[in-house]
């Protein structure tokens, strides 16, 4: 660090303080400053000069440049007599940490230094720094007391025209800031009424859906049952052609039934009609039931149905009828969408987290990274021969988030096309019932 004498000035009667506020102007002024930092520079410097003299005569005030490697900084040191016990004034010392940019207090002296970075402009080298002392010598002012005050006035004068101006922008600004407060104001209320339409048509949806779902039911399991009746040959014997006909009647109530049935569930859920009978879940009875229940979609000479021993899992509080939904749309889907190779159903406990993981993990058609989102997306279907040989309704995994949402929990998946997709349903090891919102 590089360091250049400017000026070194003696504090030895009231005289010298005004002497100094007009070389720290005139310094400042040749260095490039503005009109504004000067009169900061000016001020601070002054002012701890003031409370030097205060302590005790015959203190020095020194201006010099220093190169501190990241540019050109003026730098003023203001130090009382010696002898002068304590340190400066603390009005003082504020008041240069508020106009200049570095300031430091020394410790053990009533002493204080300030500096702030030179303006923008060409470095001040050896030969332009003598002719600054040159300047600086043939300038030399003589301590006017009633001309500092002059100039000191004119400098408020001229703060004050600079204040009016800002006020008068500022007035300005408020006034503008009032208009587009109005503005947004009247954009939230649009925004609410509007929020409001949207809620009162969602209310009207799941009442349809309900309402609608309730109505299919019954004309449904009429279908079902004539068909199954007629199948049974309870009527009297079938024609070939006509237990085919029959056979499409009942898959084609059966495909509907499970649309009705997803759409009701859906409907309670967003209607908040969907209770959670939280109670002890025992893993190995929860995958036996499964096993039974799956049986018959399962082709074992193409697909094994695959479930882990999970009788390390201990029990945990949850609603496993709901579980049992959740895990039955993952494992359909897996069978569906597996033309060879195995679906695999495990569940781990998670101590870190304190949760259950149910995995179900197939070595199936895959799913690509773009629509992994679209998958839980209402009556979304990808595009594929399998998707079009294995009719769906696009509800099931939509559903199956919604009802991990209520027990606390969440849907995950892992997928690769071509390689298979792992589904995941994370729940708590406890359920917590959430907070009635009001």
């Amino acid at each position: 660090m590089k360091t250049q004498r400017l000026l070194n000035l003696a504090l030895d009667n009231d005289q010298d303080v005004v002497l100094v506020r007009q070389r720290a102007r005139q310094v400042s002024q040749l260095l490039g400053f503005s009109q504004q930092d000067q009169v900061r520079i000016a001020t601070a410097v002054s002012e701890a000069a003031r409370a030097a003299c205060q302590l005790r005569f015959g203190g020095r005030a020194l201006f010099q440049l220093r190169d501190a490697g990241r540019g050109q900084r003026l730098e003023v040191t203001v130090a009382a007599g010696p002898g002068a016990a304590g340190e400066l004034p603390h009005d003082a010392v504020v008041t240069a940490h508020r106009l200049m940019e570095e300031c430091e207090a020394a410790p053990d002296a009533p002493a204080i230094t300030m500096s702030k970075a030179l303006p923008q402009q060409d470095y001040i080298d050896g030969p332009r720094l003598l002719e600054l002392g040159a300047q600086l010598a043939k300038d030399s002012p003589v301590a006017n007391t009633y001309l500092e005050v002059h100039l000191q006035n004119r400098e408020l004068a001229a703060t004050l025209a600079e204040l009016r101006e800002r006020q008068e922008d500022l007035l300005s600004l408020t006034r503008e800031l009032e208009d587009t407060n109005r503005g947004i104001v009247a954009l939230y209320a649009e925004i609410e009424d509007k929020a409001e339409r949207l809620r009162r048509a969602d209310e009207m949806k799941s009442r349809f859906l309900s309402n609608t779902s309730h109505e299919l039911r019954t004309p449904l399991s009429s279908i079902r049952a004539l068909a199954q009746l007629l199948l049974g040959r309870m009527d009297g014997d079938l024609t070939p052609e006509q237990e085919r006909q029959v056979k499409y009647i009942e898959s084609a109530a059966s495909d509907l039934s499970e649309l009705v049935n997803d759409l009701l569930d859906l409907a309670k859920i967003e209607a908040g009609k969907v209770e959670v009978f939280p109670a002890p879940v025992v893993v190995e009875n929860l995958f036996r039931a499964l096993k039974g229940m799956l049986r018959p979609l399962v082709d074992d000479a193409r697909v094994e149905l695959v479930f882990d021993d999970a009788d390390t899992v201990a029990p945990f509080d949850s609603d496993e009828g709901k579980i049992a939904q959740i895990l039955r749309n993952f494992i359909s889907n897996a069978l569906k969408f597996t033309e060879q190779g195995a679906v695999r159903v495990a569940a781990a406990f998670d101590a870190a987290g304190d949760e259950i993981r149910f995995t179900v993990s197939d070595t199936g058609i895959g799913i690509s990274p773009d629509n992994l989102q679209l998958i839980f997306e209402e009556f979304s279907q990808i595009e594929h021969p399998l998707q079009r040989r294995s009719k769906g309704t696009g509800l099931g995994l939509p559903l199956c988030r919604k009802l991990a949402d209520l027990l606390g929990g969440r849907v995950e998946v892992e997928s690769r096309v071509g390689q298979g997709s792992t589904f995941s349903l994370i729940l708590p090891r406890l359920f917590t019932p959430p907070e009635p919102s009001n």
